[in-house]
């Protein structure tokens, strides 16, 4: 078996130590449950999605991240580099990012972040992007750092993948110069609106390459006016914490690798779909040869009623 050709990713964007609690379930406002045993584990989007960038296979994967003079910041740095990720650090005064949460028996989470040292992360902080394929961003950064650092990249011809999640308004400067936008269900109705289809939402959202992860049903993207329709693979999940992260990290890793959008969105969905099977953030990310052997053994579920839940007349793929 030949190895995968190997682009360059940076991911920048955010690195949070992760505070655990599984529980019956995620208690109402203003109630007391009581949960098992607390886990401190890495996490945080942009460590979570540099991650599985890295344990795909795919890519040379470095991370731009702040982090604090603190007793976290090591248990973050051991768990990029088992991960085979390069790590840029910006030092700050403020304490390592933050999260707590809440897991519950039916594998759903909430989720509360802490920014700390995340929100130090500047325009200057941007390293020369000479080889650089493709940055990765999210939005647990100062949304103007997110937005200097997709216009740099597109200044330099780097391609931008932005997971706009947590989801926030996005400035038409930002969005000119994303390649390939990613979401969840209810951040595309927040960015797109909540009127017509998942198809109609995705024509929306002013990027013409936008992706939509759709949890157990699976995901579907539009390129420029077609849609790929790719359905979920049957696992039996337990925690769902950072499956959207391993997807947008599996799917950079595959298209710096030279997959064609459809093989990175399989693999992707794989990928994310594994990932709900173990506890933990980045923990629980795969790597390349458990998504392969998913893939594999496994056809997904029908595109048709995946093409029907999303407003998409015909499944051509």
């Amino acid at each position: 078996m030949t190895s995968p050709a190997r682009g360059s990713v940076l991911v920048a964007g955010s690195a949070n130590i992760d505070f655990v609690v599984r529980a019956l379930r995620i208690p109402a406002p203003g109630e007391t449950v009581l949960g098992g045993d607390l886990a401190i584990v890495p996490g945080g989007k942009g460590a979570n999605q540099a991650a599985a960038c890295a344990k795909a296979g795919g890519a040379i994967v470095t991370m731009l991240a702040a982090l604090g003079d603190d007793p976290f910041a090591p248990i973050l740095q051991a768990s990029l580099a088992a991960a085979g990720v390069a790590l840029i650090e910006v030092r700050s005064d403020r304490p390592t990012g933050a999260a707590l949460i809440t897991v519950s028996e039916e594998a759903e989470n909430a989720i509360t972040v802490a920014p700390g040292a995340n929100a130090a992360l500047a325009p200057g902080d941007l390293p020369d992007l000479a080889g650089t394929d493709w940055l990765v961003l999210q939005l647990e950064t100062p949304i103007a750092t997110v937005t200097a650092f997709a216009r740099a990249a597109r200044a330099a011809n780097v391609k931008v993948l932005l997971n706009a999640a947590p989801v926030q308004s996005l400035s038409p400067a930002l969005l000119d110069a994303v390649d390939v936008l990613v979401v969840n269900e209810d951040e595309l109705a927040m960015l797109a609106g909540v009127e017509g289809s998942i198809a109609d939402r995705l024509a929306r959202t002013g990027v013409a390459t936008t992706v939509v992860t759709l949890g157990g049903r699976g995901a579907c993207a539009r390129l420029d006016g077609e849609h790929l329709l790719q359905p979920a693979f049957p696992v039996v999940a337990i925690d769902t914490t950072a499956a959207g992260d391993t997807f947008c990290g599996v799917l950079a890793a595959g298209l710096a690798e030279g997959l064609e959008m459809a093989e990175a969105l399989a693999r992707a969905v794989a990928a994310s779909a594994l990932a709900t099977t173990r506890p933990g953030a980045q923990s629980s990310i795969p790597f390349r040869a458990e998504v392969d052997a998913l893939i594999g053994a496994s056809r997904g579920h029908d595109r048709g009623d995946l093409a029907i839940y999303c407003g998409v007349a015909v499944p051509v793929r």
